[in-house]
């Protein structure tokens, strides 16, 4: 296939920085996390914490492992299953009302190129006779997970703005899901800021910590960006209606907490925000009110070919729980594993 074709997504206008609020004391949030290539915090107590709190929610000695019988599925590309259309249906309205913001790593760029061009081993994606070549630029990388506590649903669709810029910028986070009802993380936001607002941002290696997706993201680009937010992420009131109109599938899920275990380790999710399939998972991930930390992997992101490395094969979602040893694609299956394994 002898045709060239090249898509690049320009800079734009800087945004003016925000006063940002910094602690007087440095704020620890942490909880035992497993290796992996990005660097977390490991402590030997498994415990959730915070030096701002006198009180701490501590797991019950519970055993984790796999269902039953269990066997991790074969991934399949592309493919969806039967009964799991209408949710994919649903939960990718998102890209069309937000223009695919969350798909693309800032300054993304591809080219379709010959076969030759591309090194075995080297993961790209393939189209008819030829593959794509993926570039991005990407700022300063923190050395340590940004820590956000949120949760999806359409009364906080502000959640998703944030979420959107995680991909853009190609950072991994530490989620702690914040569902109504949630006994655990929704408590510890209200200790450490003073109310029970989201999203809230901590970021661990700068000490600041704050409320407000709009101050959020505006800090997250200019401390691991160019400092130019992203046009959908730019418009006002236009940014919040439409974040609002993409929840429209999914009303009503990743909102409301399921009695659940809490793992003493976090699970990790490679994901990005504008994939339908992961966004299923999240829900999922946030109603059980289980921590997880994103690898984030949108296109033209360079964990892909981590990913195709470390699995064979790249495909997201990708789950890996330390607390079972299980680790696997296909997202109707990760949800059928996480309600089995952790749903009370």
């Amino acid at each position: 296939m002898a045709v060239a074709g090249i898509l690049n997504i320009p800079k734009l206008p800087l945004f003016s920085s925000l006063p940002l609020r910094k602690q007087s004391k440095p704020l620890s949030i942490s909880i035992k996390a497993s290796n992996s290539q990005t660097s977390t915090k490991e402590e030997e107590n498994p415990s959730f914490s915070s030096s701002s709190s006198s009180s701490s929610t501590t797991t019950t000695a519970t055993t984790f492992a796999p269902p039953p019988n269990f066997k991790p599925p074969e991934p399949k590309r592309f493919a969806i299953r039967p009964d799991k259309t209408w949710d994919v249906v649903g939960a990718s309205l998102a890209l069309f009302f937000r223009l695919g913001t969350g798909v693309f790593v800032s300054g993304y760029s591809a080219s379709l190129v010959s076969e030759k061009e591309i090194p075995p081993g080297q993961y790209s994606l393939e189209l008819g006779g030829s593959k794509v070549k993926e570039t991005s630029k990407t700022g300063p990388r923190p050395e340590k997970p940004i820590e956000i506590y949120e949760f999806e649903g359409p009364t906080n669709f502000v959640n998703t703005q944030v979420r959107e810029i995680v991909a853009v910028l190609d950072i991994d986070v530490l989620f702690y899901p914040c569902p109504k009802n949630g006994p655990n993380f929704r408590p510890k936001v209200a200790q450490m800021g003073g109310k029970q607002q989201f999203p809230y941002m901590v970021d661990p290696n700068t000490g600041v910590a704050m409320y407000e997706s709009d101050d959020i993201i505006k800090y997250l680009v200019e401390k691991y960006g160019d400092g130019s937010v992203p046009f959908m992420l730019s418009l006002g009131l236009l940014t919040t209606l439409t974040a609002g109109f993409a929840m429209i599938g999914r009303m009503g899920r990743g909102n409301s907490y399921t009695p659940s275990k809490l793992p003493p380790k976090p699970l990790e999710i490679w994901s990005y925000e504008g994939s339908p399939f992961c966004k299923i998972v999240r829900e999922v991930l946030v109603e059980l009110e289980l921590p997880h930390i994103q690898r984030s992997c949108a296109r033209g992101s360079l964990k892909r070919q981590i990913l195709y490395e470390k699995a064979g094969h790249f495909q997201v979602p990708y789950l890996e729980d330390p607390n079972t040893g299980v680790q696997m694609f296909e997202s109707a299956e990760i949800v059928e594993y996480l309600r089995a394994t952790y749903a009370q």
